[in-house]
C-alpha cells in the first residue's frame, strides 16, 4: 500500500495536484490508497518543503513546487523505489 502525502497550504496549485493525483490514481488501478493533505507548515517543513504543492510517496518527496500532469504521476506512483 502506498503512502501518499499532497503537502500544500490550499493554493489553487495545491488542489490541482490532488485532483491529479485521484485521476493517475484511478487510472492506474490503485484502489483503496488515502491521499493525505498535509497543510500545516510546520508538517509540511519537516519534509525539508520549501516551495509548495510537493507530492511525498512513502516517505520521499517526489515533486515540489509544480503540479504534474496525470500521466506522469501514474508513473510515479506505480513505479517502486
Amino acid at each position: 500500500m502506498r503512502d501518499i502525502k499532497v503537502l500544500g497550504t490550499g493554493c489553487p496549485k495545491c488542489l490541482k495536484l490532488t485532483e491529479n493525483v485521484s485521476q493517475a490514481l484511478e487510472r492506474a488501478g490503485l484502489q483503496g490508497v488515502t491521499v493525505e493533505k498535509v497543510s500545516d507548515i510546520k508538517d509540511i517543513m519537516k519534509f525539508g518543503v520549501m516551495m509548495t504543492p510537493a507530492l511525498v510517496v512513502d516517505g520521499e518527496v517526489r515533486v515540489m513546487g509544480r503540479v504534474p500532469g496525470v500521466d506522469e504521476l501514474v508513473t510515479i506512483l506505480t513505479e517502486r523505489r
